[in-house]
Formats: C-alpha cells, sequence, structure tokens
C-alpha cells in the first residue's frame, strides 16, 4: 500500500509498504482525508521533533515513519472483540498514543502521558496511508451528516476546544486571541460555537485576519499597526481581556497576552515554542493573573466538536483552502503551506473514500 514516510529533515517520500495486520481490539481504517498540521512543517524543516530517532517506548517505533494525525477514514476491517464499529462506518480518528499506567494516564491526563506521542508522528502507522490500524478507543463514529473532508477538521478543532476548556469561559468574557494560523483560527469558531459575546483577534497576515472575520471574530487587529494593549483594553471595556490565548507562540506574543490580560484575568498558552523565550513574571504578578498551559485534546474535546459540527454550531468548511492527491504532498502541501501562507488555512490530502 502507498504511505508517506519521514525519513528526516526534508525528506519524505511515497512508497509501497506493507500492509499492516489487524489485531484484536484494533480496527482498520481507510483514511479518506487528511489535514497537513503546522507540526508536519516543523518535522519537514527543522525534525525529526516528535517523530522518534529511537525506539518509541510504546509503538517501538523509529524513523521513517508514516506520517498523518489529523483524519478522517471508513472502517474496512474490524479485529476480534471489537463490537462498537462495523465495516463502512465513517469514524474520525483522535491520534492520541498513551501507555494507560503513568501518573498522567492514571489521574485522566492521558494528553500528557510521559510515554506518549500520536499516530502519525511516533509510529505504528499514519493517515497518509492507504490503510491504517488503531485501536478500537481512538475511533469515534462520524455522523453521515459531517462530511468526511470535514471530519478531518475535527482534530484542530479539537485542539481549540480543550484550550478553551482550560479557561473560566463565559458567554460576557471578552477573549483576545494572538495568531491567525489554524489553531487560532479554531480557538475563534469554537468560541463562537460558544456564543462568547466579545472576540478579538491579533494577527498580521491580510488574508488571515479575513478569515478571521468571516469565523465570527468582532475585532480583528494588526500588531503591526495597533497597540494591541491599549485597544483590547478599550475594547473591553474594562481593564482588558479576561482571557488571551497564544497560538502564536513569538517572545512578542508572550508579552503582549501577560501584559493585555485583566487582573485576575487568564493567559492560556497553546502554541508550541521552538527556542526559549525571555519572561518576566512580574507582567503576570503585578496583576495576579493565571498563565496555563494546553496540550492536545481528550476524548471529550473530540465528542463535543463532533457534536457542534452535527448541530450546526461549528461550521468549519471554510478553513479548507485546497485539497490534493498523496503523491502531491511535499510539493503542493507542505511547500504550499511553508510558501504561500497567505492562500491557505489548510490543505487537506485526499487519500481515498467518499
Amino acid at each position: 500500500m502507498r504511505a508517506a514516510r519521514y525519513y528526516g529533515k526534508e525528506d519524505i517520500r511515497i512508497e509501497d509498504v506493507e500492509v499492516q495486520k489487524c489485531g484484536e481490539g484494533q480496527v482498520r481504517v481507510a483514511p479518506a482525508y487528511v489535514g497537513i498540521c503546522g507540526t508536519d512543517l516543523h518535522e519537514y524543516l527543522g525534525g525529526p521533533t516528535f517523530a522518534p530517532t529511537k525506539p518509541h517506548p510504546i509503538t517501538h517505533s523509529t524513523i521513517p515513519i508514516t506520517l498523518g494525525h489529523e483524519f478522517s477514514g471508513i472502517v474496512s476491517e474490524v479485529g476480534l472483540n471489537v463490537t462498537a464499529f462495523s465495516p463502512g462506518q465513517h469514524v474520525v480518528v483522535q491520534p492520541t498514543i498513551y501507555c494507560g499506567s503513568c501518573a498522567a494516564c492514571t489521574a485522566g491526563v492521558e494528553n500528557v502521558c510521559y510515554k506518549g506521542g500520536f499516530i502519525g508522528l511516533s509510529g505504528g502507522g499514519g493517515g497518509l496511508s492507504d490503510s491504517v490500524v488503531v485501536p478500537e478507543g481512538a475511533l469515534l463514529k462520524l455522523p453521515k451528516s459531517i462530511p468526511l473532508d470535514v471530519g478531518a477538521l475535527v482534530e484542530p478543532l479539537s485542539v481549540a476546544w480543550h484550550a478553551i476548556s482550560a479557561a473560566p469561559l463565559a458567554r460576557d468574557s471578552t477573549v483576545l486571541v494572538l495568531g491567525g494560523g489554524p489553531i487560532g483560527l479554531a480557538v475563534v469558531q469554537c468560541l463562537v460555537a460558544l456564543k462568547t459575546r466579545n472576540i478579538i483577534m491579533s494577527e498580521v497576515s491580510t488574508s488571515r485576519q479575513r478569515f478571521a472575520r468571516d469565523f465570527g471574530a468582532h475585532h480583528v487587529l494588526s500588531p503591526k499597526t495597533h497597540d494591541l494593549v491599549a485597544e483590547s483594553r478599550e475594547i473591553s471595556g474594562a481593564d482588558g481581556p479576561d482571557i488571551v490565548f497564544d497560538c502564536a507562540g513569538v517572545p512578542a506574543s508572550i508579552t503582549t497576552a501577560c501584559q493585555a490580560v485583566r487582573a485576575r484575568g487568564t493567559v492560556v498558552n497553546v502554541a508550541i515554542w521552538e527556542k526559549e523565550v525571555p519572561f518576566q513574571p512580574n507582567m503576570l504578578v503585578f496583576r495576579e493573573a493565571k498563565y496555563t498551559a494546553v496540550l492536545g485534546y481528550q476524548r471529550k474535546d473530540f465528542q463535543a466538536v463532533v457534536d457542534a459540527l452535527a448541530n450546526g454550531s461549528l461550521k468549519p468548511e471554510k478553513m479548507i483552502t485546497s485539497k490534493i492527491k498523496l503523491e502531491d504532498l511535499v510539493e503542493g502541501g507542505i511547500k504550499a503551506l511553508i510558501n504561500d501562507k497567505e492562500s491557505h488555512v489548510k490543505i487537506l490530502v485526499e487519500v481515498g473514500g467518499k
């Protein structure tokens, strides 16, 4: 079968690989659509970071590994003792890999498992292939009312939903979102679905500013031309936003977040940081503000997103700016996202399944 294999920096190959066996408690999925994630771009440009260079503690895999962790698909085979799924069902995959026995897992926060990883980044198969075998517990049913291409957006939307769940959000909250990439735009959409009163987006790109408005942000500001701290304070009608989501992950954004948030407000770090940055804790101390961090998602976040898509409160279709074939992954997908950010939010790879 075909698979997109990651060998290292700037080295992804579409190869023919052996089909995995479907064992007890496992389900074979034929991926339909797979989103290209910022993490995939980081791996391509400067990795391996997440991709294991020594045997992963759970999958036991090392590079080359098959990529693809944002995907929907169709069940094609079920293993022994699988009762919740049957061939032909449309599904979305929660790609979290966890051990189930470490302190994090036993505390119910398997998304930060000390040995954890992701299907499509940590070995054991991935969505950018004709077939992938996953544990039954990694699947959620996708209602027929949700197209398979939209199903591939459940994963990034779940990152946003999980981030919002870490903050004391109320409908009358004023919220500042820093960074209008796919996750920042997903945060805006989830805030809209939760009927948040006042949503401010900060983004440099004019095209992503437009996307933010289309998705329901009430105010869109450019950090190049606006004083974000002063203007977000004015918009809030108080001493600043109740919550700030940092989805940008650059030195300027962490400073802005901590200076803009109101007294006893909350800053939520959603970004993954590539480098150390200078940080002055007094920015928070003088406001008694909270700074919290989130990683990934849990099953309840996936289910909440699927439910919101099904009832129409989430309408993310405009995030999909291009669809390509597997063979065009590098040139038409990864390099397009690197070199033409103005034109794209989410590029989907159409692997199969309709």
